[in-house]
């Protein structure tokens, strides 16, 4: 006899309470191995891949793609202790009929069995990768039952009732893209994405953000590689709808009517508000809206100054041009600026801190997390290099490397993306000289580096052309004085303009 198991939204950890359902990974009636990714979620840290700590055939679904769900709300439930082979409907005379289109027996090992999961792995760490390659998906048709065998019974938020049998058709209620009943005819966005297929886009966001606002992507023509459409793309049409006092319409008048198994969560969420001649109403939630929570805690609770300087980089340079003409790997110039700032943190400790506000103390690291500010389609990021203080210019060139291909592709874990002890923000890449950026809290200081760009320059008595940027540092106020910034952003400039003053300190 099947058993139903519901897997719920585990711990995300780090604080964080709720997650947004981006993409499904699987369908009522798939067949899952232990482990295997079963949905897309986004936190207000990273996107990632949720895996269901059970194996079996899958029964219902809670929640629309678009839909956030708190910690501990079901996701899906799966029938587990019967092999899949078996899992066809109870025919009238009592035995067992196959679902419509099974095939021949197929060879052992060539897809999982329902029982194989029933103790469960309890691997579902968000972020974090199965223990087991995903096996090849199997989807169970449901059978219509016959007229004398009433099918099973559902509950009213869309979960099989109490005595339902797994495995027996499902009811339409509790089937997620699929409810209408075999030979149904598909809805008019299957069946143009089935003529056409699926219109590409950059992230599942940007589809999510025109569903919402009911514009259809095929009329669009993508400004990225082989025509991909970015979010600006999106943006720049209901802008222009916006302009032509044209309304667009409703998700819901968009789409087909919803097909998920909903949880009393999922329906209370409010429907996105459409667009309004005044603009584009853009939800403040996901990453965007914890970089907005973060930014207004560290103004409320942080007094912070900022002081600035220009220094002469052409020495710097030429020093990164003598290392990468030598062989080897490339050393970039912001592996070199964090070399620089852990160097300088050994001698101004004072900044490399926090400030814990119930005890009334500052607390001081004896060690350097070093985050660094990555834009990325989906908002600003803080990648943080572990240990950055016991790492050299290679190894800081390979991890800055690989965190920002992480950021881009939304494949960043949150433990990637806290625990910072000082922040480094390179807005030079936007073409910008300075700027006072706000204090990544619960830091204590950031060091801001603008563009390098030839200037004239006083270099040894006499005026010449120079490779000149301006270093800025904003410092909470409470954990240093003006002296103690001061010298950290001159050592800082020095091992710039100088970088044999950093033979010091290695």
């Amino acid at each position: 006899m099947a058993q139903v198991l519901e897997f719920k939204l585990p711990d995300l950890g780090e604080g964080l309470t709720e997650a947004e359902i981006v993409r499904w990974l699987v369908q009522v009636g798939d067949v899952v191995a232990v482990d295997q990714p079963v949905v897309e979620v986004e936190t207000a840290k990273a996107m990632v891949e949720v895996p269901c700590p059970y194996g079996g055939v899958v029964t219902a679904r809670f929640g629309e793609e678009g839909t956030e769900l708190p910690v501990g709300a079901p996701l899906l439930t799966v029938a587990v202790g019967e092999p899949a082979g078996d899992a066809g409907t109870d025919g009238p005379d009592g035995g067992r009929a196959e679902p419509a289109g099974t095939a021949s027996p197929e060879p052992a090992g060539t897809a999982p069995t329902a029982d194989s999961g029933t103790q469960g792995s309890g691997n579902v760490l968000v972020g974090y990768g199965t223990s087991q390659a995903p096996a090849r998906r199997r989807r169970v048709r449901p059978q219509q039952p016959a007229p004398a065998t009433p099918g099973p019974r559902t509950a009213a938020d869309g979960r099989p009732a109490a005595g339902a049998v797994p495995g027996h058709a499902v009811a339409p209620t509790a089937v997620n893209g699929s409810a209408a009943a075999p030979g149904a005819e598909p809805g008019p966005r299957e069946a143009a994405e089935a003529a056409d297929g699926p219109v590409p886009v950059i992230s599942p966001l940007v589809r999510r953000l025109a569903r919402q606002n009911g514009l259809d992507l095929r009329e669009l023509t993508g400004s990225g590689p082989d025509g991909l459409i970015l979010r600006a793309d999106v943006e720049y049409a209901l802008r222009a709808a916006a302009a032509q006092g044209r309304t667009t319409a409703p998700a819901t008048a968009a789409e087909p009517p919803a097909r998920e198994a909903r949880t009393p969560a999922a329906t209370a969420s409010p429907a996105p508000a459409p667009v309004s001649p005044g603009g584009v109403r853009i939800p403040l939630k996901g990453v965007r809206g914890a970089v907005a929570d973060k930014l207004s805690r560290s103004r409320r609770e942080i007094p912070d100054a900022t002081c600035w300087v220009d220094a002469d980089a052409t020495e710097l340079m030429r020093a990164r041009t003598a290392m990468n003409a030598a062989g080897g790997p490339k050393i970039s110039l912001i592996a070199l600026l964090a070399r620089i700032c852990t160097a300088a943190l050994a001698r101004f400790p004072e900044l490399n801190s926090t400030v814990d506000t119930e005890a009334r103390e500052v607390v001081r690291f004896d060690h350097v997390h070093l985050g660094f500010a990555a834009q990325t389609d989906r908002g600003l990021v803080v990648p943080v290099v572990r240990d950055a203080h016991a790492r050299d210019a290679e190894s800081l060139t390979a991890e800055f490397a690989r965190l920002t291909e992480a950021a881009r592709a939304g494949t960043l874990t949150p433990a990637d993306l806290t625990g910072g002890t000082f922040t480094l923000n390179n807005y030079g890449v936007f073409g910008v000289d300075g700027s006072t950026p706000i204090v990544n809290h619960p830091e204590a200081a950031m060091l801001g580096v603008g563009r390098i760009v030839p200037k004239p320059w006083v270099h040894e008595g006499e005026l010449a052309v120079r490779q000149v940027v301006q270093l800025s540092l904003t410092f909470d106020h409470r954990v240093c004085d003006g002296g103690t910034a001061g010298g950290f952003l001159r050592y800082v400039a020095d091992c710039v303009e100088q970088p044999a003053v950093l033979l010091r300190t290695l």
